[in-house]
């Protein structure tokens, strides 16, 4: 990382421009399209309405049984596992951004802020004008603490980082014990807007497979973006993704991903006791969610902690391993060509749902157990890679991305492949 004075003598930002092609490093492009796969798998359960059922609904599906095994291991092996390698990957691009433009001598920390504004607004719009569930908001408002620890060591960034990723435990623990529900601001909102809408505990599962036009969607979303504050504040959401992106600054920093054998020691450690603490306490973990947290919301946050985190990380080492042993096999190129596109299939993910599941489209919400859902979502994500791999091979960037750096960086960028 560069020091304070180099940044600050940094000069000028004309030749500041993204990172080659050729400069990629087809680990971490992979790593992301992994992750996208996951995320898809985890999201697509609420775009399909099946997450808003109530249990006596979803009970009655024919596919009843099937989908609660379906949902034992989503919760074992899904739930949280691919928001960290998102987390990891977000600390782990700031190293990248700030080495860059030291390289090319340039005021690093004002691009990364620039970039950081318009992810926001990224977020915002997709929020409030496509899906409540938007992660990319709470990344760019956290992102701008990262500057921070720019000069600090890295035993006080991971210090600081398990300090953050315990803390719900505490939190949530305090909170049971004395009667405090830290998110009834946002959780009153939610609901005084619903009510303005005429939505309610009756029609919440259907009221988007019934929404006939555009203007019923979004009064769902309007009230579904308090309903997000709301689940923010009551699930610690922002301790747990700034405690990862801590991590994943002190791994870019090390550059980790560009020298994998370097740290094969590293990886089989984490590996190892990754799933080793991860795996079965996941079990635990997917008991606890399948019961509906019967042991308080404590020891579920606990659990949370101890198997979520583990075994995500785990995910990201022995992939680090398998490509180490078998870095030319082709599944690479398939997982890292969407992920070179993960802001543009991010946002395409829900623009898909909406339109497969909401009445603005085909109207299937509502109507599936999760095992079909999760198909679904496989499906997507195939889709998203065939498109993905015909857009690289004449465009540069994915469209998203292209605006997002071409606003980022202040000047026009080439679309179209060089050698095209």
């Amino acid at each position: 990382m560069p020091s304070t004075s180099d940044n600050l003598n940094m000069k000028h930002t004309g030749d500041l421009a993204p990172v080659s092609a050729s400069k990629r490093h087809i680990f971490l492009d992979a790593l992301r399209g992994f992750a996208l796969l996951g995320v898809c798998l985890a999201n697509y359960p609420e775009f399909s309405l099946y997450t808003f059922q109530p249990d006596s609904v979803a009970a009655a599906m024919p596919s009843a049984t099937l989908d609660g095994w379906v949902k034992f291991f989503m919760l074992l092996f899904v739930d949280g596992k691919f928001y960290t390698l998102f987390s990891l990957l977000f600390g782990i691009g700031f190293s990248i951004i700030i080495s860059h433009a030291a390289e090319r001598g340039a005021d690093g920390f004002r691009i990364f802020y620039r970039r950081m504004i318009i992810l926001a607004l990224i977020g915002c719009t997709h929020l409030m004008l496509i899906w409540s569930g938007d992660i990319l908001l709470l990344y760019a408002v956290l992102g701008m603490l990262l500057p921070l620890f720019r000069n600090v060591s890295d035993r006080k960034i991971l210090t600081v980082a398990a300090i953050l990723l315990l803390l719900p435990i505490l939190i949530d623990g305090v909170c049971e014990k004395a009667g405090i529900f830290l998110a009834a601001y946002p959780y009153g909102k939610w609901w005084e807007y619903a009510t303005m809408y005429g939505i309610n505990e009756d029609n919440f599962g259907t009221w988007l497979r019934d929404a006939m036009n555009y203007g019923d969607v979004f009064k769902f979303l309007v009230q579904g973006a308090w309903e997000r504050m709301y689940e923010f504040v009551d699930g610690n959401r922002y301790f747990k993704v700034f405690g990862l992106f801590l991590i994943g600054f002190v791994v870019g920093r090390h550059k980790v991903y560009a020298d994998l054998k370097t740290h094969a020691k590293l990886l089989r450690k984490v590996a190892l006791w990754g799933g080793i603490i991860g795996i079965p306490l996941s079990v635990v973990y997917a008991v606890s969610g399948m019961g509906g947290h019967p042991w308080g919301n404590g020891l579920h946050a606990f659990l949370y902690a101890v198997s979520v985190y583990p075994l995500g990380f785990a995910y990201a080492a022995l992939l680090g391993l398998f490509c180490i042993r078998h870095s030319n096999l082709v599944i690479w190129k398939i997982f890292a060509t969407p992920g070179r596109m993960a802001l543009t299939n991010y946002i395409s993910q829900s623009v898909i749902g909406m339109f497969l599941f909401y009445g603005i489209g085909f109207a299937l919400g509502a109507s599936m157990g999760l095992g079909e859902t999760e198909l679904i979502a496989l499906g997507v994500f195939t889709f998203q890679i065939l498109c993905s791999i015909s857009w690289l091979k004449v465009f540069r960037f994915g469209p998203l991305e292209w605006i997002w750096r071409m606003l980022t960086y202040g000047k026009w960028l080439p679309l179209l492949r060089s050698d095209k």
